[in-house]
């Protein structure tokens, strides 16, 4: 099996990517097109150039080896996406041979998140218009990562049900500290899951945003709605 994780930034994904590796029959990618997206895009992110020059930058070879066998002789294979880093003209078919999950979260959250590691986050940068479209185009179980923090068995045991994939408490923990799969940007972005040990506890109340940034999560509402509406 092959599963492509899509999911925004500044949500579990991470997270739901070490949980996966923490299994003995699946291998895992984080984030295959994020080179790829920088070079083609010219996006100005944090570690832009060393994420460029470390990793595979080229889409097609990218998708081919998304296409490819399953690294390290195992089973399965678990590949963390963002929808954001598809731009037009990547290839995608290699998707249709995936089971398709989307990993969501309210704006609100993601954006006090985002805005604290890359400052004024556009509608683009978080990922919600074009995960709505990449759904539409290969739908899939949504889960939504407030409920995977308030239940992290519950909810990891119904996703492995609905995509017919066997248990395994495994997933619920892993060692502290950088993973040898984390992309080379982790040293900016995985300050928090790299010091810990299984999910975090349940979330707060939604966090108050300055009036450019609730403006933001306003515009990126309709798309979180639309596919909340699908949730395990």
């Amino acid at each position: 099996m092959k599963i492509a994780m899509w999911s925004g930034p500044r949500n579990i994904s991470t997270a739901m990517m070490y949980a996966f590796a923490a299994r003995p029959d699946f291998a895992v990618w984080d984030e295959p097109f994020y080179a790829p997206y920088l070079a083609a895009s010219g996006s100005d992110h944090p570690m832009r150039d060393q994420i460029i020059a470390t990793h595979e930058a080229d889409p097609i070879a990218v998708a081919a080896r998304c296409s490819g066998a399953i690294p390290l002789g195992k089973k399965h294979f678990y590949m963390k996406h963002m929808p954001l880093h598809m731009l037009e003209g990547f290839p995608l078919d290699w998707a249709a041979d995936c089971v398709n999950v989307h990993l969501i979260r309210h704006p609100a959250r993601v954006i006090a998140s985002y805005a604290a590691k890359r400052e004024q986050p556009t509608l683009d940068d978080i990922g919600f218009r074009q995960q709505l479209e990449l759904y539409l185009k290969f739908p899939g179980p949504v889960l939504e990562s407030t409920d995977i923090r308030r239940d992290p068995k519950a909810m990891l045991t119904a996703l492995c049900k609905a995509i017919d994939l066997d248990w395994d408490p495994a997933m619920l923990h892993w060692p502290a500290g950088p993973k040898p799969f984390d992309g080379v940007w982790a040293t900016h972005w995985y300050g928090a899951v790299h010091l810990s040990t299984g999910f975090a506890e349940k979330e707060g109340d939604l966090p108050l945003l300055e009036p450019d940034m609730a403006q933001l999560a306003q515009q990126a509402l309709p798309y979180y709605d639309a596919l909340r509406a699908f949730k395990l």
